[in-house]
């Protein structure tokens, strides 16, 4: 029985997460933090069902891939505010009308 509230706890803080990712568009830093969010749940969710030994290796190697992907987000948005001012979307569309 816990296991379900469990699975089903993170699988909604998963979509929830992928809602606000789709959603808040306005700010690249916002975007970035909810697609944190969703490979730390997915993390969890990961961590909590492959309990064996063996697994502890995939998950870490996850982690690794998790953490080397917000690293390269967070140049990215470094690189953007250095050359447009501002995280916004809206200001760095290239096509507005």
């Amino acid at each position: 029985m816990m296991s379900y509230f469990f699975s089903y706890t993170f699988m909604l803080l998963i979509f929830i997460s992928f809602w606000c990712f789709v959603s808040q568009r306005s700010h690249l830093l916002v975007t970035l933090l909810s697609l944190e969010f969703i490979v730390l749940m997915m993390y969890m969710y990961m961590s909590y069902c492959l309990g064996g030994v063996e697994e502890v290796y995939f998950c870490l190697l996850f982690l690794s891939f998790c953490v080397c992907e917000g690293a390269l987000g967070l140049s990215i948005m470094v690189s953007v505010v250095r050359t447009h001012g501002n995280d916004y979307f809206n200001s760095f569309i290239m096509l507005k009308c």
